[in-house]
C-alpha cells in the first residue's frame, strides 16, 4: 500500500474514532435532545471560574570539563552566565476555558520556533470545550503528548534536558478530544498540523493518540504520533515519521519516585527503506527533606542509523545528576552529567576537535510564582 494510501486511511480512522467518542460521552450523559439549537452556555458560569496567573523565571551558568556542550535542548553556552526563560500563563476552567501560555528568552525561542515573530512568544494558546464530564475537546496549540519532561525547568527534577525529549516533538497545533473512559483509564485523540509548528506547510495532517493510566500509585501513558513530515530542504516529502512512546511514574512513598520514559521513532522516505532511533531514560528521585530533592537521570540512545548523532552504528550514554534545593518560589539546581558515545566524533568541542564525551557542570535558579 501506498504512503499517502496509508495516511488517508489512518486519517480516515481516526475521523471514525472522533466521531465514536463524541457518540459516547453524548450517551454518557442521557438522552439526545431534539435538533434544535444549542442554549448559550450561561454568563454565570463563565464567570465562576476565576482568572489564574502562574509562571517562572530561570538562568544558569554551564562549565564544560572538556570545553564541549551537549547537543541537547537549552543549555548552548559554556562557562557563561545564560538566559533561560521567563514565562507566564493565564488560564480559565470551566465548560469552556482557555490557556494563554506566554514565554520569551533564549529557551523560549528554541522551543517555540518563530523567531523575530510574534509566534515566538506563543508557548500555548488553545481553547477547551467540556460538552460533559467525561469528554474535553481543545484547539490550538498544545504542549506534545509525547515524553516525559517538560520545556518547562521548574516542572522537571533535571536543568538540562535527554536526548529523547530533545529529539522528540515539543508541541502540536490542532484539535483533540480526551474521553476519561473509568475513573483510571483516559483516552486522547488528535488531529495536528506539521509537529512543532504553528502554521501547516506539508500537506495533510498529523495523527496523534494518547492511552492513560492513572492509579494511585502508578500512572502510565502510551503515546503516538505520526505523518508525513518535512526534509530539511524540502517541504513537499513523502517522508513518513512514526513514533511511539512510553511514559510512566511510580510513588513508591511520599519521598522516593521513579519515572520511566522508553521510545522508538521510524523514519521512511518514499521508495526509500526505513530509519530509525530509540532511547529510554529512568528517573529516580528522592526527597531528603521538605527544602532539598536529589535526582537521578541514566539514559541510553541507541542511533544505529545516524539520525541524531550524524554516525551510523552510534549509541550514547548519559548520567545526570541533580539536586533540588527549595527556598520558599526560588529552587536552586545544582546538576553534574557526564555523557559517553561510541563514536569519536560524537562531540565536537569549541576548537572543532572531534570527541567521544562531553561532561560538565551547571548551577541554574528557578523562580516559579
Amino acid at each position: 500500500m501506498k504512503v499517502s494510501a496509508l495516511l488517508g486511511l489512518m486519517q480516515t480512522l481516526l475521523l471514525l474514532c472522533f466521531v465514536h467518542t463524541l457518540a459516547v460521552a453524548q450517551e454518557s450523559s442521557g438522552p439526545a435532545p431534539a435538533p434544535v439549537a444549542v442554549a448559550p452556555i450561561p454568563a454565570e458560569e463563565d464567570a465562576a471560574a476565576p482568572l489564574s496567573i502562574s509562571g517562572f523565571v530561570d538562568a544558569y551558568y554551564f562549565h564544560s570539563f572538556n570545553n564541549t556542550v551537549f547537543p541537547t535542548s537549552f543549555t548552548p553556552n559554556n562557562k557563561s552566565f545564560s538566559l533561560g526563560m521567563a514565562n507566564v500563563v493565564f488560564s480559565k476552567t470551566g465548560k469552556v476555558g482557555f490557556v494563554a501560555d506566554l514565554a520569551f528568552g533564549p529557551r523560549a525561542e528554541a522551543a517555540n520556533g518563530y523567531a523575530g515573530s510574534s509566534l515566538a512568544l506563543i508557548k500555548q494558546l488553545f481553547v477547551t470545550y467540556a460538552p460533559s464530564d467525561a469528554l474535553t475537546l481543545t484547539l490550538g496549540n498544545f504542549g506534545t503528548h509525547v515524553g516525559y519532561e517538560l520545556i518547562d525547568s521548574k516542572s522537571n527534577i533535571n536543568y538540562s534536558t535527554s536526548y529523547l525529549f530533545s529529539y522528540g516533538p515539543f508541541f502540536h497545533t490542532g484539535l483533540k478530544a480526551n474521553l476519561a473512559l473509568s475513573d483510571r483509564f483516559g483516552l486522547m485523540l488528535g488531529v495536528f498540523n506539521d509537529t512543532d509548528t504553528k502554521i501547516d506547510v506539508v500537506s495533510g495532517k498529523r495523527l496523534g493518540g494518547q492511552l492513560s493510566y492513572a492509579g494511585d500509585k502508578l500512572s502510565a501513558y502510551l503515546n503516538y504520533i505520526g505523518g508525513r513530515v518535512a526534509d530539511e530542504d524540502e517541504l513537499t516529502s513523502e517522508t513518513m515519521a512514526h513514533q511511539i512512546d512510553l511514559t510512566a511514574s511510580f510513588k513508591a512513598s511520599d519521598a522516593f519516585g521513579l519515572g520511566l520514559n522508553a521510545t522508538v521513532k521510524t523514519v521512511k522516505p518514499d521508495g526509500a527503506s526505513s530509519q530509525s532511533w530509540s532511547g529510554a531514560a529512568l528517573y529516580a528521585k528522592y526527597a531528603l527533606s521538605d527544602w532539598f530533592t536529589l535526582g537521578v537521570r541514566g539514559e541510553l540512545v541507541n542511533d544505529g542509523d545516524g539520525l541524531i548523532t550524524g554516525l551510523e552504528d552510534d549509541s550514547i550514554t548519559s548520567f545526570t545528576l541533580s539536586g533540588n534545593f527549595y527556598l520558599g518560589p526560588v529552587t536552586i539546581i545544582p546538576e553534574i552529567r557526564i555523557d559517553n558515545a561510541k563514536q569519536e566524533a560524537t562531540y565536537t568541542s569549541l576548537e572543532g576537535k572531534g570527541l567521544k564525551s562531553a561532561s560538565g557542570a551547571l548551577l541554574a535558579v528557578v523562580y516559579s510564582f
